[in-house]
């Protein structure tokens, strides 16, 4: 359980020094776009466009995953948010592999939870009647299917490669087509709502990021939580072992842990961690340097305050 503590560990990041949350000093923050997703939501539920000293944010959509985290990495934004995890569907695998694989500048600065509501749009004018083609992301196909079967059977699924951009493309066809998407993108696009709150279950919510290439302070009064990749050196017995027993022996409590293919070969994977606790917290920094000695790569993805649910009332 003990290991050479000389070094630095695994953790040589700048810190922030601004006076607020990272994501409340940026002045220009990237996002899934296009515009009207439900990741621009999360980042109107979290940020002011207009500063408090009367200055304005500039809010950039980003056609996907990997540009919108290159945005932020190469310095064209401050910040950005993408989604991560969905309680449905499970963790947004674009976002996973590209910070565990593809960036080794940036980190997790803070997290949002928000609920998915999904809403039926249409033109003014279609009826729900007369609709002939549902258009959306997989993922809301996916979770609205029960909704669908019953209330629009037999009609035309279509995959859109984000719900905004479904949406629009409604907006813009003179077919009877609707679209599942969020009432702000009804509203960018002139669309109305033909019904509300599809979703299949109610306890839908989305887990999104902000990342940055500082460090977040750990000083906020808020709960933390710290996410890390640990790669092992081969599929063996007692690999996980050898990870989980560094946080049990003290007592640190993990709230996910997730296997993903390590891109190598077939059947090598690296175990993605969160755990409660700041990175600056003397278990948690002391677990990840005796990690940092027995793995051939351990990546701290972020040590950021714990998002909270945020409450949504229902149109329906």
């Amino acid at each position: 359980m003990s290991c050479d503590h000389s070094s630095s560990g695994p953790t040589p990041w700048p810190t922030s020094s601004f006076t607020k949350p990272l994501p409340l000093a940026a002045t220009t923050i990237g996002f899934l776009g296009p515009e009207g997703t439900f990741t621009e939501l999360a980042l109107r539920a979290t940020v002011d466009e207009t500063q408090p000293d009367g200055q304005t944010r500039r809010f950039l959509p980003f056609a996907d995953v990997h540009d919108t985290v290159e945005a932020v990495a190469s310095g064209e934004v401050d910040c950005a948010i993408v989604p991560i995890e969905n309680s449905i569907e499970g963790s947004v695998s674009a976002t996973v592999d590209i910070l565990a694989h593809e960036v080794d500048n940036l980190q997790i600065v803070r997290e949002v939870r928000i609920p998915i509501r999904h809403q039926l749009l249409a033109r003014p004018g279609v009826r729900l009647e007369d609709i002939t083609r549902v258009i959306s992301h997989p993922h809301a196909n996916a979770q609205c299917r029960n909704w669908l079967r019953k209330h629009l059977p037999g009609r035309e699924i279509e995959a859109a490669n984000s719900t905004a951009e479904a949406v629009e493309r409604v907006a813009r066809s003179t077919e009877p087509w609707a679209a599942i998407g969020n009432e702000l993108a009804g509203q960018r696009y002139g669309c109305v709502i033909l019904a509300p709150d599809i979703e299949d279950h109610k306890d839908n919510e989305t887990r999104f990021v902000f990342l940055a290439r500082l460090r977040e302070r750990q000083d906020w009064f808020e709960p933390y939580k710290t996410s890390v990749v640990c790669e092992i050196i081969k599929d063996q017995p007692g690999a996980l072992l050898l990870i989980l027993q560094e946080f049990a022996f003290r007592r640190i409590n993990l709230t996910k842990i997730e296997s993903r293919p390590s891109k190598r070969r077939l059947g090598d994977y690296i175990f993605l961690v969160d755990m409660e606790g700041k990175i600056d917290d003397t278990a948690v920094a002391d677990a990840l340097r005796c990690l940092s000695c027995k793995l051939p790569r351990l990546t701290v993805l972020g040590s950021y305050p714990v998002g909270k649910p945020l409450p949504y009332h229902s149109r329906a």
